[in-house]
């Protein structure tokens, strides 16, 4: 089993800065992609950003030039470096990882999500 620990939210004001951390463990062989969902009150879950394992990336275009996603594979950690932040980037962020365990098991875990509040 994999399980995927998040840390790093908060509260901060409109303008500031938080860096999200994702750290898988478990019974891991690789890990294909790596991202960051958010899901705020009475919104469905959206992706924010993801990345590969060779480290190419993709990002919603709300967050394009904001945001920046990378990982770490000898730690098997996501990181998202969130800059400039918005009231609209409020929402409980969760990490989702794309998880090989053995040549017969591939499957999606999730992390129990952090809560990021942007709030003057």
């Amino acid at each position: 089993q994999v399980q995927l620990v998040e840390s790093g939210g908060g509260l901060v004001q409109p303008g500031g800065s938080l860096r999200l951390s994702c750290a898988a463990s478990g019974s891991i062989f690789s890990i294909n992609v790596m991202g960051w969902y958010r899901q705020a009150p009475g919104k469905q879950r959206e992706l924010v950003a993801d990345i590969t394992s060779g480290s190419s990336t993709n990002y919603a275009d709300s967050v394009k030039g904001r945001f920046t996603i990378s990982r770490d594979n000898a730690k098997n950690t996501v990181y998202l470096q969130m800059n400039s932040l918005k009231p609209e980037d409020t929402a409980v962020y969760y990490c989702n990882a794309d998880v090989r365990s053995n040549v017969f098991l591939r499957k999606d875990y999730w992390g129990q999500g952090t809560q990021v509040t942007v709030s003057s």
